[in-house]
């Protein structure tokens, strides 16, 4: 029999028995006991903070698992996924006014606290209120949010809309959607930036938190910057409230790191490689220098390994340790969590102190590499390096370029799966509207696919045909060769309309040839032109079958 109490002062003390009598014992920290609630003989909540991270054991003797436990503990509640991005880009389909009418009006919902949704048989589901506990440290209760920090991801740069059009020239024009993200993030935050006392706030420090894409070097920051600091002077609200999370992405932001965050150091929140659109940014810029190698040799790249520890070394050495986030890139495959509890430890071993995941069981497992891993002494060590010397701009510049041509069997692997997935992807954007994707591979693997797993696969296949690694003919037989493939593995959707019945009249098919054949042509190997233009034609297509 074990008990936990809170003994005078604020510290935890557990009876154990020792042999024939019970004795107390406290932690060996006695500070990582913070808060409680309820009565922990019986039934109740214990807090504890380890890595600044809490973690709530849950203490409940008539459950089926508190009764079987000495000390009546039932479950452990890791705190996780401290951070959500709420994505306008990549994740979701949004093409036209109404599709991002949509987006606006759900962040909004978030922001005033209301939204929603049914489930059916599961239930109603709410955004969860805060916990509150009392306090072992102050007189005051210890108040932990209930939800995630909702990080807001807009557009990039290079994106237009008609959501709200200009006449210049005689002629209405779109705007450019990074703008009216903006716009459109912060109105929707103001909701709770006014919110006063029973409900949940997401920011406790009154500001807005907009995560800015594919932006090419300081230049491109300082106008992010401009844009947010008018927004706040539209709004009337204090200068940097707008706060920016930098994804470190395309390699001009990349080698100019250090001044991107000089731009942006009053309002900056995180910086983050993006090793997926990282990666297609790094095909497209190497385009014309020869046929680079296939994409798992790209992960493991000499620039890969450079540009991971640069963002790293960059961050810390900027001022970033304790201020702000240093981040890194998504675990892709979610169905693997094994894979991911094995390996993303990498990460906060690495110095980065926040990391993505695809999922809030991923987010779980991967609060368990901080509990195993002291991001602060991760950091005190690297700091000790001054700069690490396979993190240099010499090897950041250095492209992913086969030194000798690829053998058939490796091409002709390469280019099964990126048409396999290239195919699996499209035509799920294309014609159900759904920006991210768990795509069954060759293997029927399901991997996570977006816009930037995109962008790598077909400017790889562009790479190479336009090397001559591959011909026109070579990719339209692989396609052709998938399609069927990609056909059967949605066969259980009621909806799905194959496109082996019409590969010509298939918009969805097209759109993922175009991608591959018009690769070297479109800026930075963007997929967006392509995929936009054909959900537009497929929602035009399907609302005139409904006439």
């Amino acid at each position: 029999m074990r008990t936990f109490s809170i003994a005078k002062g604020g510290q935890l003390s557990v009876m154990v028995t020792n042999e024939t009598e019970l004795v107390p014992v406290g932690l060996r920290a006695p500070s990582q006991c913070v808060g409680y609630s309820g009565d922990l003989a019986t039934k109740g909540d214990l807090v504890l903070l380890h890595h600044d991270l809490h973690v709530i054991l849950n203490i409940d003797r008539s459950d089926s698992v508190g009764s079987t436990h000495p000390a009546g503990v039932s479950d452990v509640t890791l705190e996780a996924a401290v951070s959500t991005i709420i994505d306008f880009e990549d994740s979701v389909a949004a093409v036209d006014a109404e599709d991002k009418s949509q987006v606006y009006s759900n962040f909004a919902g978030l922001m005033k606290g209301d939204l929603k949704i049914d489930l059916g048989k599961k239930g109603i589901r709410t955004l969860n209120p805060d916990k509150r506990y009392t306090s072992t440290t102050t007189k005051d209760s210890l108040v932990l949010p209930g939800r995630s920090l909702m990080l807001c991801r807009n557009v990039g740069m290079h994106m237009y809309t008609d959501g709200v059009q200009i006449k210049e020239a005689g002629k209405w024009i779109d705007v450019p959607e990074g703008m009216l993200d903006c716009w459109f993030s912060v109105l929707a935050a103001m909701h709770d930036l006014i919110k006063k006392g029973s409900s949940p706030a997401n920011s406790r420090q009154g500001s807005v938190y907009i995560v800015k894409p594919k932006m090419h070097g300081s230049e491109e920051v300082a106008l992010t910057c401009e844009l947010f600091q008018a927004v706040e002077i539209a709004f009337g609200l204090p200068p940097m409230t707008v706060k920016i999370g930098i994804m470190d992405e395309e390699r001009r932001t990349t080698v100019n790191l250090k001044r991107c965050i000089q731009n942006a150091r009053e309002r900056l929140i995180f910086i983050n490689t993006g090793f997926l659109d990282r990666t297609g940014d790094e095909i497209h810029t190497s385009m014309c220098a020869g046929p680079v190698v296939p994409k798992k040799q790209i992960a493991v790249a000499e620039w890969r390994t450079s540009y991971e520890n640069w963002n790293v070394d960059i961050g810390m050495e900027t001022g970033l340790v304790g201020k702000g986030q240093i981040g890194k890139g998504m675990w892709a495959e979610p169905d693997n969590m094994s894979g991911l509890l094995s390996s993303k430890g990498n990460h906060p071993r690495s110095g980065a102190t926040c990391a993505w995941v695809p999922s809030p069981t991923g987010a779980t497992l991967h609060s368990i590499h901080y509990h195993l891993n002291s991001v602060t002494s991760a950091q005190l060590r690297i700091q000790s390096m001054r700069r690490r010397t396979n993190a240099s701009l010499q090897s950041i510049l250095r492209p992913p370029l086969a030194t000798k041509r690829p053998t058939g069997m490796v091409v002709s692997q390469e280019l099964d799966e990126c048409a396999q997935l290239i195919l699996g992807y499209v035509v799920r954007w294309i014609e159900f509207g759904v920006g991210c994707s768990k795509v069954p591979d060759l293997n029927n693997v399901g991997k996570m696919e977006d816009r930037a797993t995109l962008r790598i696969s077909s400017q790889l296949v562009s790479n190479w045909l336009h090397h001559g690694i591959v011909s026109e003919t070579d990719v339209h037989t692989a396609f052709s060769k998938w399609a069927s493939v990609v056909d059967r593995q949605n066969s259980n959707d009621k909806e799905y309309r194959p496109m082996c019945a019409d590969l010509d009249g298939s918009i969805a098919y097209q759109a993922g040839l175009d991608l591959c054949m018009k690769g070297t042509t479109l800026p930075n190997g963007y997929t967006e032109s392509i995929l936009h233009q054909a959900r537009r034609d497929e929602k035009e297509k399907l609302n005139s079958s409904k006439m």
